[in-house]
């Protein structure tokens, strides 16, 4: 039985007004993803930890950028995000997740900063 195929970009649009990555996939499923949301989630160890630690959330994010992207192979985008980040590494089915789960993963994100005593700024 052969793997199901992953989404495939059809379209990648930022849109720095709405501070907003546009994403269309092959399949019909569309999202916006918030730059803030991108950044606080990025794929890298800085968000994610090492091993079994848990970082603590990025702060001051409200108000983050994008200042340039380019794709990385034939799987994944490579963002830069004003505060100088950009070691994390998009994949498609990562950023379908995202766009699919904004919500959801915004309220986590948020509730965790509260329990911490941080600021979004």
């Amino acid at each position: 039985m052969a793997a199901p195929q992953a989404q495939w970009p059809l379209e990648l649009r930022f849109n720095k007004a709405r501070a907003e990555l546009l994403i269309r996939f092959d399949d019909g499923t569309d999202g916006a993803i918030p730059y803030e949301l991108l950044r606080v989630e990025s794929p890298s160890a800085e968000t994610k930890g090492h091993g079994n630690e848990r970082p603590p959330p990025p702060v001051r994010k409200r108000h983050i950028g994008v200042v340039g992207a380019e794709p990385v192979g034939r799987y994944a985008l490579r963002i830069r995000f004003d505060d100088g980040h950009d070691t994390g590494l998009y994949t498609w089915p990562y950023l379908a997740e995202l766009a699919a789960q904004k919500s959801s993963r915004m309220a986590a994100y948020l509730a965790r900063l509260h329990e911490l005593g941080l600021s979004r700024g």
